[in-house]
């Protein structure tokens, strides 16, 4: 099974970038995460790389996937912040948000974790799908039918690092289609576009670079407009599984100038 990447990352007008990426393709399988450090606390961007670096270390690519694998990798990430906690006082209170995506390449099936309000979307037969759910007090209210305008969408009940009680959300095994395409990204990233708009700008290209590429784009026209600059760090991987559909193929010039003039 063929895997495609591109990744993207920037500081946005913050002072450091907490957000760390990685992935790994074996020949079995792969794998690919996303942090957010928590801001507002000291050592947000020490969390991440703890959560990455751990699962990153602990994956083996010449083995196929398994729930119980990838629970156990999330759990070691999870110890290896609180174990830090422990020996930092500055660093006490420190967390980060995950979301990661494993593949069995032999088997084509694709397993995700998340925790905090990085998410996971799936791209498939023309039509993107939020895959994840935040674990953010607006998330609760919007699924409890409370209004949540002026409720700040920062607010998080979990995260790796932040509660004992609670474990990770995982995903549902998915066998996978060729073409399908997936993007983990920060609240950084995912802030920034509907996702109307994250389908509408897949619909123009045909590789994950591409796709990148045509938001970026869209992110340094914003730049220019004090009023929709990028204060937030922003990052995301895509990842595209066999060869390109007719469903993600460039329509149209005109269509990308709406995108690109989308405000």
């Amino acid at each position: 099974m063929n895997i495609t990447i591109a990744s993207i990352s920037h500081q946005g007008e913050r002072a450091t970038n907490q957000d760390q990426l990685g992935e790994i393709i074996g020949n079995r399988s792969a794998c690919f995460v996303v942090c957010d450090g928590i801001a507002g606390l000291p050592g947000g961007e020490v969390a991440a790389s703890i959560a990455r670096d751990t699962i990153l270390q602990n994956f083996d690519g010449e083995n196929h996937m398994n729930a119980q694998s990838i629970r156990q990798y999330i759990a070691h990430a999870n110890n290896a912040i609180r174990q830090q906690q422990q020996r930092s006082e500055e660093h006490s209170r420190m967390g980060t948000t995950l979301v990661s995506l494993f593949i069995d390449r032999d088997y084509q099936l694709a397993y995700w974790a998340h925790a905090g309000d990085s998410r996971l979307y799936l791209f498939r037969r023309g039509y993107l799908y939020a895959v994840t759910r935040d674990h953010s007090l607006i998330q609760q209210m919007a699924d409890a039918g409370y209004q949540t305008d002026g409720i700040n969408s920062n607010l998080l009940y979990f995260a790796l690092g932040m509660s004992e009680e609670r474990d990770a959300t995982y995903g549902d095994v998915l066998q996978l289609e060729d073409g399908d395409v997936f993007l983990l990204c920060t609240d950084g990233f995912w802030h920034n576009f509907t996702q109307d708009e994250l389908e509408q700008s897949l619909h123009m290209v045909n590789s994950p670079s591409e796709w990148l590429s045509l938001m970026q784009q869209a992110w340094n026209k914003n730049d220019t407009d004090p009023e929709m600059g990028n204060t937030d760090n922003y990052s995301a991987i895509a990842v595209w599984v066999g060869s390109p559909q007719e469903t993600t193929l460039l329509h149209s010039l005109a269509d990308a100038e709406r995108f690109l003039s989308r405000n």
